[in-house]
Formats: structure tokens, sequence, C-alpha cells
């Protein structure tokens, strides 16, 4: 059922180069070709202006950072303002000398900042160095409000926690998104890329389904070589997705770079939420221990 309280999105997807300002010009064709095709809201992926320098722990990398507000927030900004959109970006932020995070930036029709989110669990795996870079946020889990509802941003590594989706819907988030930049060791086998891709997809729609909101996912893709021989390079696989709030699929890119553009419907949300109430029959009184570390068992 079409309930009438239909959003456009569109979710950016491309590769990126050593050069910012072809990053950018990638991004902000993306959304001015979304616009276009009568997007509200737009997403871009996790880290969008500059390579995933996180394959490496390299101090010159910490050049890439700046403040928020600043040069990235300020563009997206200017063309929020002229296409009359939100949009959802992603900055390496320098909060001060030796304090980086990795933030997602939202912005409003008139251009000024709506607010922002600083990544919370931050992974140190092969190919995935962000603990050197990145302070775990330190914001919370909050939605921010927009002209086109409460934005549920979380980025890339807190997609694997529900904990965070079940915050940003409890603070009473209209839609999650994930701004992601994850791909394959080119040695893995197909057999296991495919668990792996697959894996991503499936705990997202889950979080929509447990929390009965939309779930947009912008994942950046292209294959990046690490700075040095430690790696050979990430292949990112792109396949950014948008779900409805049962976990149904509206739309998915490919492994190119893509403009994707799917209509949600907002209203299915509380119209599920009655259907099944899983707010309703939640047992708070029995989840303390969620707040523990792990325990051990004999």
């Amino acid at each position: 059922m079409n309930t009438g309280k239909n959003l456009r999105v569109g979710i950016v997807q491309h590769s990126c180069t050593i050069s910012r300002n072809e990053n950018l010009g990638r991004s902000l064709d993306g959304i001015r070709l979304a616009a276009s095709d009568g997007a509200r809201l737009v997403l871009l992926q996790e880290l969008h202006s500059t390579v995933y320098f996180c394959q490496n722990e390299e101090t010159k990398s910490f050049a890439l950072a700046e403040p928020v507000p600043g040069p990235t927030s300020g563009l997206l900004g200017d063309l929020a303002r002229e296409l009359g959109i939100v949009i959802v970006g992603s900055v390496f932020e320098k909060r001060a000398d030796g304090l980086f995070h990795d933030t997602a930036v939202v912005l409003n029709p008139d251009g000024e900042l709506a607010g922002i989110y600083r990544k919370t669990h931050i992974p140190d795996d092969p190919g995935y160095a962000e603990k050197f870079y990145f302070t775990p946020g330190d914001l919370g889990i909050h939605a921010i409000e927009t002209p086109v509802g409460r934005l549920g941003v979380l980025v890339c590594w807190d997609q694997w926690y529900p904990e965070a989706a079940r915050l940003m819907a409890l603070d009473g988030a209209q839609l999650l998104l994930y701004p992601s930049a994850i791909g394959w060791d080119p040695n893995d086998t197909t057999d296991e890329k495919e668990r792996q891709l697959q894996a991503w997809i499936t705990v997202q729609r889950g979080h929509a389904i447990a929390n009965h909101l939309p779930v947009l996912c912008c994942n950046r893709c292209g294959t990046e070589p690490a700075a040095d021989s430690s790696r050979s390079e990430i292949e990112f696989w792109g396949s950014s997705f948008a779900c409805g709030p049962q976990g149904e699929m509206l739309g998915q890119a490919g492994s190119a770079e893509q403009a994707l553009i799917v209509d949600l419907d907002l209203g299915r949300c509380e119209e599920l939420r009655c259907t099944w109430p899983f707010f309703r029959d939640r047992r708070i009184d029995l989840y303390g221990d969620l707040a523990k570390g792990y325990r051990e068992h004999d």
C-alpha cells in the first residue's frame, strides 16, 4: 500500500583517485544527476573525496584531514542550497592537532549544516587500519532533523552492530543511512567474496526489519592499491542499495559508478509497527547485560 508519504532518494557510488578535485567532481556530478531525477535526499559514500588511505598506517595521510565546517562541507552546502535538497556526505575531520574523526555531515536545503555524526565503531583489520587514524565518535547515537525527516546516519563498520541501529530508531530516526567503504581482498576465493557480500547486505536488511525503517547504504567502488607493498589492493564491491522496512530490496547498484534512484514510502513504517509491535514487546528490564563486556563461561 502506498501511504502517500513518499521520498525519492539518490545514492551516489563512485571510484576514487589520488585527486581530491576529481573525486569531489564525481560526487557533485552524481548529486546533480540524482537531483535532476527528483531526489530530495542524496547519500554519498564514506570518505568520498579521497582514496581509502586506511589500508596503511602513514602519518602523512593526516594531511588529508580538514575541519567541519570546512571546504568539503561548504562545497556540499552550496550545492544543497542550489538544488534545494538534503545531502549526506563524509569528511576526514581534523578536530584538533592529533585528533581526527571519520565524520558524516548532513547539509540542509538552505546550505546550512543540519548536524554531524562521528563514526562510533572503529575497525582495525588487515587493510582497514582505521584505529590509527580515527578517534571513536563522542556525540552519541542520535538522529539528525532535516526537512525530509529524521535521519539515522551511521558509518560503515557501525553497520554490523544492531545496537547502533536500534538506538537510532529509539531516537526517532525515520530511515537509516550508511556511507561505506568495504571490499574484497583480491586473494579471497569467489565463494568467500560472495559470502562476505551477502553477509553485508543481509545484516543491514535485518536492521531494516528489526526497526521497521528503510535503509540506504552507499559503498564506494573500484580497485585501489595500497600505499606500500604490505598489501596488494582492495577491490571495493559497490553494490549500494536501498531496502524498505521489511527488508525488501528497492534498488541495488552493481560494481560500477552509478547514481541509484529509489522511492521510499515512509508511511509504511508506522503501519508495520502497529502490525508487528517489536517496540511494544521489548523487555528492557532484561537488557542490562548488553552494556557489559563479554562474560567468560565454564
